[in-house]
């Protein structure tokens, strides 16, 4: 059964735990005496399970028990009152998962990639949030997928006057731009669109979004901020001469866009005033751009296949290297990440970048030569391949272009990152360490 034909959105699915029922028969204290054998990062994913789980852990207080053992047999100091345990703790337990992460990405002795058909034509773009996926551009509905079970759960029709440009979500609305307006879209499948005279502007190229404003950049150089709430545009920001192709936002109203003649352009929400170059004019254009505020690193790819990094606080550029051999489509790292950064391109290789020197860590493809199994489900059938790593003098023009086809999307997860192709099937790389 394929999905709910276009114009008749899927109801909202109330994700709910369907563990084995022997998981909640198990007593109190029997779960705390198999927790206290588990180790640090095992009882971390425990705690991840289910709320009783999670509730059970916490109150036994087993993670900061093990915490403190740590400290004590690295003769580190640590702080007696329960606030400064609690984060000393919350910053580890982070520091642990960012380095579980890299180590999946660049050491994992086996590589997954599943992949199913999510349109009917094709998909272009893909966001991964909250153990959800959103895809769409280049079809006439986007489809919200569940990351655990890869059914689609929500549906959202595209008008048929306009094309899908961009789009972005959060846990209750999906914020689409559709030729040169604004569209929104309530999580039961409601869509309205901004006024006339406020969300219509000279066309759109790119857009994000950032609770409360989604931020357009346009074909004539500027930047167009608009509040959702108001539904109004509070800003209009001169960044280029040239079109703005690419956006990336900070925490603390900052505002990034790359143009099509290779310019990079910092400003602020509040005020054209304060902006600033952080690349002049080049050859080859800005095609994507990601942001770190943790390091305050500023990531691009170009046209011409270079990724560089700039630092925002000395306003230089780092370094720059050339990962593929003509356009880079997206860049991402998984949030709180200072090491590692996921690239795709238009030579369809999964690339792992270390974020300080730029260095290729690691090459993925789909392994045209291992065998691949299937399953089916209630949305079609999906396949299971095998992806290798690829050695540092490896030929990727001898690799078949169906097993590589370009990456024209991708967002990291921990330790998986989802891509699109520009066709009908998106792909879930799970990084098995």
């Amino acid at each position: 059964m394929g999905p709910t034909p276009v114009g008749n959105p899927l109801p909202v699915k109330k994700r709910t735990w369907r563990g084995p029922t022997a998981i909640h028969l198990l007593d109190h204290d029997i779960l705390c005496i198999i927790f206290s054998f588990l180790g640090f990062f095992d009882l971390v994913r425990c705690s991840a399970v289910c709320k009783s789980w999670n509730a059970i852990i916490k109150r036994s207080k087993l993670l900061q028990v093990l915490y403190l053992k740590q400290l004590k047999e690295n003769s580190v100091g640590f702080s007696s009152s329960t606030s400064g345990l609690e984060e000393s703790l919350s910053r580890y337990l982070e520091e642990l998962a960012m380095e579980h992460h890299r180590q999946a990405l660049l050491e994992a002795p086996s590589i997954h990639i599943d992949q199913w058909t999510a349109h009917s034509v094709r998909a272009d773009q893909c966001r991964m949030k909250m153990g959800l996926i959103l895809t769409g551009v280049g079809d006439k509905v986007m489809r919200l997928w569940s990351l655990e079970s890869y059914k689609c759960v929500e549906e959202y029709s595209i008008p048929d006057s306009c094309p899908l440009v961009d789009f972005d979500f959060d846990e209750s609305k999906i914020v689409g731009l559709i030729g040169t307006r604004l569209c929104l879209w309530r999580r039961n499948g409601q869509m309205s669109t901004f006024p006339s005279h406020q969300g219509t502007y000279m066309k759109g190229l790119c857009m994000r979004y950032l609770d409360p404003e989604a931020v357009v950049g346009c074909e004539d150089g500027t930047v167009r901020v608009f509040d959702m709430y108001s539904r109004k545009c509070s800003k209009i920001i001169r960044m280029h001469p040239e079109p703005v192709t690419c956006l990336s936002l900070g925490d603390d109203q900052l505002i990034l866009s790359g143009s099509s003649l290779g310019r990079i352009t910092v400003s602020g929400y509040s005020s054209d005033q304060w902006k600033t170059t952080l690349r002049p004019t080049d050859s080859t254009g800005i095609k994507t751009l990601c942001f770190n505020p943790c390091s305050h690193l500023v990531f691009a790819g170009t046209t011409a296949g270079y990724t560089s990094c700039y630092d925002l606080r000395m306003m230089r550029r780092l370094w720059e290297t050339r990962v593929s051999p003509n356009v880079v489509y997206s860049l991402q790292h998984l949030s709180n990440d200072k090491s590692t950064l996921v690239i795709g391109g238009i030579d369809g290789v999964l690339r792992i970048l270390d974020q300080d020197s730029g260095e290729v860590l690691s090459s993925y493809v789909m392994d045209h030569d291992a065998s691949s199994s299937s399953s089916r489900h209630a949305h079609g059938v999906i396949k299971r391949r095998i992806g290798k790593r690829l050695s540092r003098d490896a030929s990727v023009d001898q690799i078949p272009r169906s097993f590589r086809p370009s990456i024209t999307c991708l967002a990291v997860g921990m330790k998986k990152v989802v891509t699109t192709h520009n066709g009908r099937e998106i792909r879930v790389w799970k990084f098995k360490k």
